[in-house]
C-alpha cells in the first residue's frame, strides 16, 4: 500500500489493479485518493463477501466523490478484495476452497485460497492503515438491519463505529475478522453493515458513503462538525444456526424487537414435518434473518443483538 500512496502525487487520485498472491487469476481494483494535506491513512475495503452490492457500490463511490482538494491524508480504497467470490456471485464463501474470507484473518501466506488472500490483504493494506472500515452487508439471502461492529475493548474502533453512526452497534470477540487488525496491530476497524439479499438500493448505499464520510471527519480528514446520531449498542450478537437440512421459513422480519424465548422460524423436511422450531435465545432486535428457503446444517438462521440488560 505504501508503493501506491508514494506514487501516487499530493492532490491527486491513483486507480488501477493488483495481482493478489492468492492462487486465483483476478485481479484487486484499488483507489488510492492522496489528499493536498498530510493527515491519516484510511483504507476503506468491500467485496470481502462477493455478492454483498451496495457495500461494494458505496466503495466506490466513496473513491469517486472524494476531491484530493479537500483532503486531509489519504484514502485508500479496495472495492472487490476477493474477486474469486464476486465473480461467481458467491454466498459467504469463494469458489475456490471454499472457505470464509472474514473468518480467516490474519490469514496463512502457505494456506489455501482465502488465507493466502486475508495474508495478502492484512500484511500489504491493513496493518499498514490509520484506520480501517470494512464495508458488508446481508448476503444474497440475508435481509438486514443497518449495524456496526468492532473488537471488543477497543474504545478507538467504538469511537470510529459511533461516528459512522449505523443505527445499531456491537462488540465482538470473534476471531478471524477483517477487525482482527486490531489486536494484531492495534488498527482502530470496523465492519459496517447495510442492505442485503442482492439489492443495491440508494437509501442503503447512501447509508454506508455517508457514514464513512461521518467517520472521516471524526479522524480530521473531511472538514465539518463531527454529528453523532443517536445508536443503540448490543452487548452480545446471539447467532442462530441450522441444525440440519432443511426447508426454512422463519418467522420474523429484519428490525423487528423480539422476545426470549420467542419462536422466529421454523425448519421442516421436505414432507413439511417440523424438523426444529428456533427460539430467540435472549431478547433484543434482529439484525439479520436469512430469507433462503433451503437451509443446510450449519447455516445461520437468525442473528439478534442482545442489549447489556438481557444479556
Amino acid at each position: 500500500m505504501l508503493d501506491l500512496i508514494d506514487a501516487t502525487p499530493l492532490g491527486t487520485t491513483s486507480k488501477g489493479a493488483l495481482d493478489a498472491p492468492s492462487g486465483g487469476d483476478d485481479r484487486v481494483p484499488y483507489v488510492v485518493v492522496r489528499g493536498a494535506r498530510g493527515g491519516p491513512t484510511l483504507l476503506v475495503t468491500a467485496g470481502v463477501h462477493g455478492a454483498e452490492y451496495a457495500s461494494i457500490d458505496a466503495a466506490y463511490r466513496v473513491a469517486e466523490d472524494t476531491d484530493p482538494a479537500s483532503l486531509s491524508g489519504t484514502l485508500v480504497v479496495l472495492p472487490i478484495v476477493n474477486p474469486a467470490a464476486f465473480w461467481a456471485r458467491s454466498i459467504y464463501v469463494n469458489p475456490i476452497d471454499g472457505l470464509n474470507l472474514n473468518r480467516v484473518f490474519p490469514g496463512d501466506a502457505s494456506g489455501s485460497y482465502a488465507p493466502r488472500l486475508a495474508a495478502w490483504l492484512h500484511e500489504t493494506f491493513l496493518s499498514r492503515a490509520d484506520a480501517l472500515i470494512d464495508l458488508h452487508g446481508g448476503d444474497l439471502v440475508e435481509a438486514l438491519e443497518p449495524f456496526s461492529i468492532y473488537a471488543r475493548g477497543h474504545e478507538a474502533s467504538r469511537q470510529l463505529a459511533l461516528a459512522f453512526g449505523l443505527p445499531h452497534l456491537l462488540s465482538s470477540e470473534s476471531r478471524g475478522m477483517s477487525y482482527e487488525v486490531t489486536r494484531t496491530h492495534g488498527v482502530p476497524a470496523i465492519i459496517a453493515e447495510a442492505s442485503g439479499q442482492g439489492l443495491r438500493g440508494e437509501q442503503d448505499v447512501a447509508l454506508l458513503v455517508e457514514g464513512t464520510r461521518r467517520a472521516m471527519r471524526h479522524l480530521g480528514m473531511l472538514d465539518g462538525e463531527d454529528v453523532r446520531a443517536p445508536i443503540r449498542e448490543h452487548e452480545t450478537f446471539a447467532w442462530l444456526s441450522s441444525p440440519e437440512r432443511g426447508l426454512w421459513t422463519p418467522s420474523v422480519a429484519a428490525g423487528e424487537t423480539v422476545e426470549v424465548g420467542q419462536t422466529v422460524g421454523v425448519l421442516r423436511d421436505l414432507t413439511g414435518r417440523t424438523l426444529h422450531t428456533a427460539t430467540a435465545p435472549g431478547s433484543g432486535v434482529v439484525l439479520f434473518v436469512v430469507s433462503s428457503l433451503a437451509m443446510n446444517a450449519g447455516d445461520p438462521l437468525v442473528g439478534i443483538g442482545v442489549p447489556p440488560s438481557s444479556a
